[in-house]
């Protein structure tokens, strides 16, 4: 007796060919070991001297597309994960990697807690003048 139920289902869409669920196109992992340095903010930047991403076999073709995409100007996370339509999660993961095998560098913008008093710069400014 053959059922049409869970069994019979397709595996994907006829249209956009096999769905590839997003855990699969990270092997399962779901952090990086630079996860805590990218926020949906965080500059991703090619390394000058990078070798082509197309030679390694191990990078997956979202990996060589994310240095394409940052090849010309430096993209956020945000804007690579609208920019591959993927999850912001599986993007990290993928600069993760390859900030690992150094194909790029992740810079990220300065807190404003971070950034020195506007009354302090005027200050310094007027001292300077005063020389």
């Amino acid at each position: 007796m053959s059922r049409k139920g869970q069994g019979g289902r397709h595996w994907f869409d006829d249209e956009a060919g096999p769905v590839v669920r997003p855990y699969a196109m990270t092997r399962g992992r779901t952090t990086s070991g630079t996860q805590q340095f990218l926020d949906l903010i965080a500059l991703v930047v090619p390394e000058p001297d990078a070798p082509d991403p197309e030679a390694d076999p191990e990078l997956a073709p979202e990996h060589v597309e994310i240095v394409g995409l940052c090849r010309d100007t430096p993209q956020s996370v945000a804007e690579l994960a609208a920019g591959l339509d993927l999850p912001v999660g599986v993007v990290r993961v993928f600069i993760g990697d390859l900030v690992h095998a150094r194909f790029v560098h992740v810079t990220r913008p300065v807190p404003p807690a971070e950034l020195p008093d506007e009354g302090i710069l005027r200050d310094v400014i007027d001292g300077l003048r005063a020389l």
